[in-house]
């Protein structure tokens, strides 16, 4: 299997499984690859149904679902995709495909070229137009932490667009934080491994604006980010 694709969902937003197959399939006639998908279900959610998840295994010939009734979080969720993909290359993103066509196939081209472990979307200067200002004000305040107290290549980490290279497995799959900071935690263990690590700029599509920001989220990634300076 060249490519396993991963997408967390929790409460999806409306017609989402025909925008997942359709997104799928100009993935695969672009790539002109075998594509594994793997949902993963974070948390009970009756915005996700049977009918929903027949509708997707009729549509894409690799298919797995997993799903577990309490809500984890984006990292635990991946986690679970990440521990089953067979992919020589594994990619995660988020259920309604806010980044281009062209943003995932950049990743991909980047992770198939045998130049990179790890791509790491980043954002580009348009993407803040897009973003409620709590959100803004808080990644942006990330990076400069990330800058000061980290000293990494890259601040930016919290872009939902990544991929790495099957060998990698092992090393996302230790990653402990299960929501905004898992991504910080596996860049960073990443740089400290020595993997080929590239920053790729990509792109939301039209008309995709972020919801508001969790507070509620803030101060346990708070104290994530104090342990990761001690680790």
């Amino acid at each position: 299997m060249a490519l396993s694709l991963i997408l967390p969902c929790h409460m999806p937003p409306v017609n989402w499984t025909d925008n997942v197959v359709n997104e799928y399939r100009q993935l695969e006639k672009n790539i002109e690859e075998p594509i594994e998908l793997i949902l993963v279900q974070d948390g009970a959610d009756n915005r996700i149904n049977e009918h929903d998840i027949n509708f997707l295994i009729e549509n894409i010939p690799s298919f797995r679902f997993i799903q577990y009734n309490i809500n984890k979080g984006k990292g635990y969720a991946i986690r679970q995709g990440v521990s089953h993909a067979i992919g020589d290359i594994i990619i995660y993103t988020d259920i309604d495909f806010p980044y281009t066509l062209q943003s995932i196939i950049a990743i991909y081209a980047a992770l198939k070229s045998n130049q990179y472990d790890i791509a790491v979307g980043v954002k580009n200067k348009d993407y803040y137009s897009h973003v409620p200002r709590s959100r803004r004000i808080v990644s942006k305040y990330l990076k400069w932490l990330i800058g000061v107290f980290l000293s990494m290549p890259i601040t930016d980490t919290q872009c939902g667009l990544k991929g790495f290279r099957n060998k990698v497995k092992p090393l996302f799959l230790i990653t402990s934080i299960n929501r905004y900071l898992f991504d910080l935690e596996f860049i960073r263990n990443s740089f400290k491994e020595k993997y080929r690590v590239i920053a790729i700029p990509i792109e939301l599509k039209n008309k995709i604006h972020f919801r508001q920001l969790n507070y509620r989220i803030l101060f346990p990634e708070i104290i994530n980010f104090i342990k990761l300076l001690f680790k």
